[in-house]
């Protein structure tokens, strides 16, 4: 291990995929202002401290996204680890299915529906990339 690495933080961000009826997936894009804005990703935020992974998308859906998701519907899926050049984000990626209320932007993002195969075509975060096959494998032929 290089200094450089060894002197990185470690980040810990939680995300989900949101897949609606017809098999497609929410992402968001950062709005300007943020670091790799313009780029899309998975709903989410970082993990604060005492907080488990699911109680941060749940409070990350509700102020991100206006949405209620119950513990019970968020299952893991896969991970992306990920080296950045002044941090390391470890970042689990659930799935959800089931979320109370309607799917609204109120931080300025832009949202759109995508089908899995379809995830490649859209700019994302380096550390989002490798998450797409294990959407892609979960959805099979209906996405």
């Amino acid at each position: 291990m290089s200094d450089a690495e060894a002197g990185r933080k470690l980040l810990l961000v939680a995300a989900v995929a949101l897949i609606d009826p017809d098999w497609r997936v929410l992402i968001a894009r950062r709005p300007a202002g943020k670091p790799l804005a313009g780029l899309w990703e998975f709903p989410g935020g970082k993990i604060e401290p005492g907080e488990r992974p699911e109680q941060t998308l749940i409070r990350e859906l509700d102020e991100e996204l206006g949405i209620a998701v119950e513990e019970e519907c968020l299952a893991p899926l896969t991970f992306a680890s990920h080296a950045y050049e002044s941090f390391h984000l470890l970042m689990p990626l659930y799935v959800c299915r089931r979320w109370g209320g309607f799917v609204t932007p109120r931080e300025g993002q832009e949202l759109t529906w995508v089908r899995p195969r379809d995830l490649r075509s859209f700019a994302m975060p380096p550390a989002d990339e490798p998450l797409i096959p294990a959407l892609i494998d979960l959805v099979g032929p209906l996405g």
